[in-house]
Formats: C-alpha cells, sequence, structure tokens
C-alpha cells in the first residue's frame, strides 16, 4: 500500500494543485478586461488564417472548450464565448490553435487523434485485464493489460506537445492580430501556463501508473 501511494499520490496532488489553479488563474484573469470576448477574437484569428468555414458553438459548462475535428467546430463554454476578458480570449483562442493544427495536419494532433480509440480501450480493457491478471495470478494477462495500458500512457505524451503549440500559437496570434497589446501577452501567458500544466499531472499520472504495475508485475517474478 506504501509502495502505491508513493507512485500515485504525488502526480495526485499535482492534478489537485494544477486543477486549482486553472480555476484561480480564470477568475482572476477574468477581471482582466479585453478588447474582444472570447468568441469575437476567435472568429478574428480563424477568419484571418483562411479558416472562416470553421463554425463556433457556444456550449454549456465551465471551462468545457474544445474544438470537434470530426464536425470542424469550436465549442466555447458561456464565459468564453461571452467574456471580454483575457481569460476568455486566452482560453478561446488556444482552441482555434486546434482548428490551425487540424487545417495543417499538424503531425502529434493526427497521431493523437489516432489514439484515441486504443487510449480509450487500454484505460477500460486494460485496467480490467491487469487487475484480474494480478487477482487470478494469470501474469500474462496481467501483462497484455499493461501493454493496452500504455496506450494511455502514449496518448497522454503526444497530447503534451499539441496543447503547448496550440498554447505558443495563440499568444502569437492575439498579439499579432491586435487583440491585445504586447504588453498584455504576461496576463494571456497564466491562464494558458495554468492549463498547460493541468496536462503535465495528467501524463504524470499515467506514467506513474504505469510504472507502478510494472514495477509489481516484475517484483513478482522474484
Amino acid at each position: 500500500m506504501m509502495l502505491y501511494l508513493l507512485f500515485v499520490i504525488p502526480p495526485f496532488l499535482l492534478g489537485l494543485y494544477a486543477q486549482w489553479r486553472v480555476k484561480s488563474a480564470f477568475k482572476q484573469m477574468s477581471q482582466v478586461p479585453s478588447r474582444m470576448t472570447g468568441f469575437e477574437a476567435a472568429r478574428l484569428m480563424l477568419d484571418r488564417g483562411g479558416l472562416s468555414s470553421v463554425g463556433i458553438e457556444r456550449i454549456d459548462g465551465m471551462l468545457s472548450d474544445h474544438y470537434d475535428p470530426r464536425a470542424k467546430v469550436l465549442r466555447l463554454s458561456s464565459d468564453v464565448y461571452n467574456g471580454p476578458n483575457m481569460a476568455a480570449v486566452g482560453v478561446a483562442c488556444h482552441e482555434a490553435g486546434h482548428a490551425f493544427q487540424d487545417a495543417t495536419h499538424y503531425a502529434p494532433l493526427v497521431i493523437r487523434n489516432m489514439a484515441v480509440p486504443a487510449a480509450n480501450f487500454g484505460s477500460g480493457a486494460g485496467m480490467w485485464m491487469l487487475f484480474g491478471g494480478m487477482f487470478f495470478r494469470i501474469e500474462p494477462l496481467a501483462w497484455l493489460g499493461v501493454i493496452l495500458f500504455s496506450a494511455v500512457v502514449f496518448f497522454q505524451l503526444i497530447n503534451l506537445p499539441v496543447e503547448f503549440n496550440a498554447s505558443s500559437r495563440a499568444r502569437e496570434e492575439l498579439v499579432e492580430h491586435g487583440i491585445i497589446a504586447a504588453n498584455q501577452e504576461h496576463y494571456v501567458a497564466k491562464i494558458l501556463n495554468a492549463a498547460a500544466l493541468t496536462y503535465v499531472a495528467a501524463t504524470l499520472q499515467a506514467v506513474m501508473t504505469l510504472a507502478y504495475y510494472v514495477f509489481i508485475l516484475l517484483g513478482n517474478r522474484r
């Protein structure tokens, strides 16, 4: 039990801190006004980049924003869609960055999208096989579970450059198109850097979970 805590608790705590930091940064940057709403900023960024065909929809939820590559649509939460503040334009343009990645066939995004089915299967069936193999002492089944769960780790690792690139592109486009002034970029950076920490935490959590079970299975062989 102590070994499990050593592997899992640090990334879990980092994840909690990252979530708190995102909410705190979003609340703080929501108080800093911008020249446009999140919708207006994302629309301008898309239109000037030749992506006028990409739609923008308002959805429910807090920080539920995402880009849907199948529908070619940005879906922005109400606070982001309507918000005339630094938090809103930062998040909205980050999602617009994913639309640019999709349009240019950005390699890590293509690979990430291809990895989604395997990651979904690995997070479910893989863990059941791993637990079942360990419980019934069927080592090949447990190792098969480890292999399948590795797809989750791979997805999280390839997701990092995708998210970092979208944030970098958003910061550049915001200044280039005059949505924010150059001396205001640090406001947007605060919310985007906080969001980046959540991706790092999720990746570390997946890596450490995989490492724990590999360690246990190798230990059982001795």
